[in-house]
């Protein structure tokens, strides 16, 4: 099913955290109503009783990064 990936960098070093845009994430699945493979002839109510007519929820990753943010580094903040 298709869903949108949340990231939220954390910076280690001066501990900010930076939000990335949202992605959305294509599932590929002919019965997603929202994936790219979905066939444009599936329509209601056909469609509502045989697809996913909703997205899974967000995936969020928080990956923590053993250096300086990136306004950090443009401020010239060292080790």
């Amino acid at each position: 099913m298709c869903h949108w990936r949340r990231v939220r960098n954390n910076y280690k070093r001066c501990g900010h955290y930076v939000d990335l845009p949202d992605e959305m994430i294509q599932c590929d699945d002919r019965y997603c109503k929202f994936s790219t493979s979905h066939p444009r002839n599936c329509v209601p109510p056909r469609c509502t009783e045989t697809c996913w007519q909703y997205r899974q929820f967000p995936e969020q990753y928080n990956p923590v990064i053993d250096s300086f943010c990136p306004v950090c580094v443009q401020a010239g903040r060292q080790l």
